[in-house]
């Protein structure tokens, strides 16, 4: 029997638009400190503003998405979204304020959410149902591609060749996004938009109740990763690590690259259990090895367990929330996941960040973060278990 085609045409633009979304997004978070403190005149505050205005865009319209993605014509909505982008990245070249920085930045979190969860719902509806896991974690490799690129590329040409260049990449990088997204006609069984049955508005139609479960778990995933990408430049600073870090990311995406193909398969033919016990206690390993770091040697050792363990754990349970739900709430159901980790995120931030000040960060990631994902680990056996017993009596 023939294996059904993964990288399909549809599959790969939708893929392309992700990465480049995405691409852009780690780019700003890098670069755009520095042209709010080196050319604007801003202190730190300013700069963590932008992120901030960033953030509450994206978290206020990740429901509304998945509202509008099922609504509408999903790749229509996608180009109108990508076409939104690039003006938001074309404005940024001529902005020389801070208001109209934070105003830029809260409209750009808007559409990035828009236009992520669009590309991650399609690509999830092109997908041969018996291999959507091995090619949903195909997906999230182009984000993972995009946050070790993003940054390096972000510094390099903000160092290099100023604010004006960097902004005139982040437009071209924008227009390759509007390409990408309207590059193959996708199928209108992907793209149409799901029957309305009733008018209003409730709960429901910004989240789904199906994927909420495995949206949270993956939310407790995030969180603890949350620790690691917000704190690990202070933390290689105390370390005397800090010109190592970006190491670190090189190997954390490369473990993720060389597993991806094994543990996606495994999640297909084996079920998710085979993929996501494996993926905690690696993870939980790699976060208790990050806690005791005291050279390079350790250090990239422990991005390769994380890298292991996040690998099979980010993509696991994003596969598990859009396969809860039914085709037509594969908007909805990604929103849903992608809402849960912008939330996770921003709490790490605020909440690592005190446990970090108070009690170190080798207590913060050898015990604290360590504990999240054991417990998001028994969280999830009782989640599996519950389910099996309701389908054993649905029997």
């Amino acid at each position: 029997m023939q294996e059904e085609k993964l990288w399909t045409p549809e599959f790969i633009g939708m893929s392309g638009s992700n990465l480049l979304l995405f691409m852009s997004q780690y780019i700003m978070v890098a670069a755009l400190p520095i042209f709010i403190m080196e050319t604007l005149g801003g202190g730190e505050v300013e700069a963590g503003m932008a992120m901030t205005a960033f953030q509450a865009g994206a978290v206020t319209c990740r429901p509304l998405a998945g509202k509008l993605i099922d609504a509408v014509q999903k790749q229509r909505l996608l180009l109108l979204a990508s076409l939104a982008f690039l003006l938001i990245m074309l404005a940024f070249c001529f902005a020389h304020a801070l208001g109209a920085i934070y105003a830029l930045r809260l409209l750009h979190g808007c559409i990035f959410a828009l236009a992520t969860t669009a590309a991650a719902a399609m690509a999830a509806l092109v997908l041969p149902p018996a291999r959507k896991g091995e090619g949903i974690g195909y997906f999230a490799l182009s984000t993972n591609l995009a946050m070790v690129a993003g940054p390096l590329v972000g510094l390099l040409i903000i160092g290099h060749l100023g604010s004006r260049a960097l902004f005139l990449f982040l437009t071209g990088l924008a227009a390759l996004t509007l390409l990408a997204a309207g590059a193959r006609h996708l199928p209108r069984a992907v793209t149409a938009p799901a029957p309305q049955r009733k008018r209003g508005f409730s709960l429901t139609d910004f989240i789904e109740p199906r994927s909420l479960a495995p949206s949270l778990l993956g939310g407790l995933v995030f969180f603890a990763y949350g620790g690691i990408l917000t704190f690990i430049p202070l933390y290689a600073k105390s370390l005397g690590l800090q010109q190592e870090t970006s190491l670190f990311f090189v190997v954390f995406a490369l473990i993720i690259i060389l597993t991806r193909p094994l543990i996606g398969r495994r999640f297909d033919q084996k079920g998710p259990d085979a993929t996501v016990y494996p993926g905690f206690a690696v993870f939980a390993l790699g976060m208790l090895l990050f806690s005791q770091v005291s050279g390079l040697a350790l250090l990239l050792a422990a991005a390769a367990l994380l890298g292991c363990g996040f690998g099979a754990l980010s993509p696991a349970f994003q596969t598990l929330a859009v396969e809860s739900a039914p085709p037509a709430r594969a908007g909805v159901a990604t929103a849903t996941y992608f809402w849960s980790l912008d939330i996770s995120v921003g709490l790490a931030a605020l909440l690592l960040g005190g446990v970090a000040a108070r009690l170190g960060y080798a207590f913060m990631y050898g015990t604290v973060c360590t504990l999240v994902i054991l417990g998001t680990a028994l969280c999830y056996w009782a989640w599996r278990r519950r389910q099996r017993s309701r389908k054993g009596t649905a029997d």
